[in-house]
């Protein structure tokens, strides 16, 4: 009776965020919902999994090659409705698919890789599948009011997912509870696991931080009182999560890139170029000499780590030992399949299926080819991030804390793979959004009739309402 009693509580908090954040002034597209539940099944479980009311972290090797059928046929549909919409938006859409060319010979390699996979029909599967995040990327900056959809996408999933992972780690331990066979619990939430939560509150704890820094800016008004308690809310319950998960990497990287964030927000000193290179350089550079130089060891020992990363380093020992082709890779996620994966069970005796380090999961799959693509979508997304955040403009200071989140989170995790919020929010840094105009009519004239210190230039007619361009005539 009190687990019921409790999801009803936690059923109308999430109405009263929403209420509270809502802010009926500036319109998106309906197409938003698909990015939407896109990412809302990224941060959380799959499909099948919340069907079946329960989940399993590990499963067999031929569940993780094969995958679920209802999985397979729900995101297909919703990456067809994707694709749908941006052919309609073709206008939009194409001078950013020009803008970013890095993403697209990213891709485009993944694709081709499939042809030296051991398994291409898996490769392929998830090559299809993993052209979703770009789809859904593009809708969501190919709206109008892209940035306000970026604030609605995030506020959508978060408001949602945070207080469900409180729900089920309270009152529904079979769903928000994991055992190790010795017995001891850990917290996994709405997520997989324990780094799956502390992933989860990791990306939308800094999109609520960046979004409470922007209210407190906004003029005093009761809409601004509703938006801040919604989202401070939010973010007392994100960090609540993230120090109960004991998520080490999640942890620190929320650190290392909120604090660069908060900075270049709220000081202009910070905007500086060159402080912006001293900022960025010096998280990546703690979290790299900490991790892997053993300076620092006293630090990482605070973080639940131990020499070898809790067995990480015998992890990526094993798997290098198993590339064959070190240029082109094994194929786009194709590694972890087959005799390769059973090999590295047998190896490390315990069952894994990710390298936990994103530089090395694309070596492994995709060789130096793939890592040398990757490190110019890097690159080119320092470039653009460093470039926006001393004017302020396109959310410069959210898309620096997810750039430095990808560069130090996949120091320890892989996460530049397919459905990854990680790599989601990787792209929603990185990819340009060019100024494009709205209307295609030339600009205005100025009157021919009145002298030139006087003249005024008429108003465009895509501007003004149609109903009063008419009554003017």
């Amino acid at each position: 009776m009190i687990p019921l009693i409790a999801a009803g509580i936690c059923m109308l908090l999430i109405w009263e965020l929403f209420r509270l954040n809502r802010d009926p002034e500036p319109q998106t597209s309906w197409a938003l919902w698909i990015p939407t539940f896109w990412l809302f099944i990224a941060s959380s479980r799959n499909i099948s999994a919340w069907l079946q009311y329960s989940y399993s972290p590990g499963g067999s090797s031929d569940q993780y090659t094969e995958g679920s059928p209802i999985d397979r046929a729900v995101l297909t549909l919703v990456l067809a409705l994707g694709v749908i919409v941006l052919f309609n938006r073709a206008r939009r859409v194409g001078p950013l698919l020009v803008s970013n060319l890095p993403v697209l010979f990213y891709f485009l390699y993944c694709g081709f890789s499939i042809f030296w996979s051991d398994f291409p029909d898996v490769a392929f599967k998830r090559w299809f599948r993993a052209l979703g995040d770009v789809v859904m990327v593009l809708i969501v900056i190919s709206d109008p009011n892209w940035l306000v959809a970026l604030r609605r996408l995030f506020a959508r999933v978060g408001f949602v997912l945070v207080p469900l992972s409180i729900l089920f780690i309270r009152y529904f331990p079979q769903l928000g509870r994991s055992y190790t066979i010795g017995g001891t619990g850990t917290w996994t939430g709405v997520g997989t696991d324990k780094n799956a939560l502390g992933m989860l509150c990791l990306v939308f704890g800094l999109a609520t931080i960046y979004r409470f820094m922007e209210l407190r800016r906004e003029p005093e008004s009761p809409r601004r009182k509703r938006m801040l308690i919604a989202q401070g809310s939010v973010i007392i319950m994100t960090l609540y999560l993230l120090y109960e998960a004991h998520s080490a990497t999640a942890l620190a990287c929320f650190f290392l890139a909120g604090i660069p964030m908060v900075l270049t927000y709220s000081f202009s000193w910070a905007r500086q170029r060159g402080i912006v290179h001293l900022l960025v350089f010096s998280m990546v550079a703690v979290s790299f000499t900490a991790l892997f130089l053993n300076i620092g060891s006293g630090m990482v020992e605070e973080l639940g780590r131990d020499s070898t990363l809790t067995g990480r380093t015998n992890i990526w020992r094993s798997a290098f030992g198993l590339v064959q082709n070190p240029i082109f890779g094994t194929g786009f996620e194709s590694f972890w399949v087959g005799p390769r994966l059973k090999m590295m069970e047998r190896l490390i005796d315990q069952s894994v299926n990710q390298a936990h380090d994103g530089y090395i999961e694309v070596y492994l799959n995709l060789g130096w080819v793939g890592v040398t693509l990757l490190a110019i979508i890097l690159i080119a997304a320092y470039g653009r991030v460093v470039r926006d955040v001393p004017s302020m403009s396109q959310a410069a200071s959210l898309r620096l804390g997810y750039l430095i989140v990808a560069l130090t989170y996949n120091f320890t995790e892989a996460g530049f793979k397919m459905m990854h919020p990680v790599w989601f929010t990787l792209l929603l840094a990185a990819m340009v959004i060019p100024e494009i105009p709205v209307s295609p009519e030339p600009p205005p004239r100025l009157a021919p009739d009145l002298p030139s210190q006087a003249r005024k230039p008429e108003t465009p007619r895509y501007a003004v309402p149609a109903g009063r361009y008419l009554e003017r005539r």
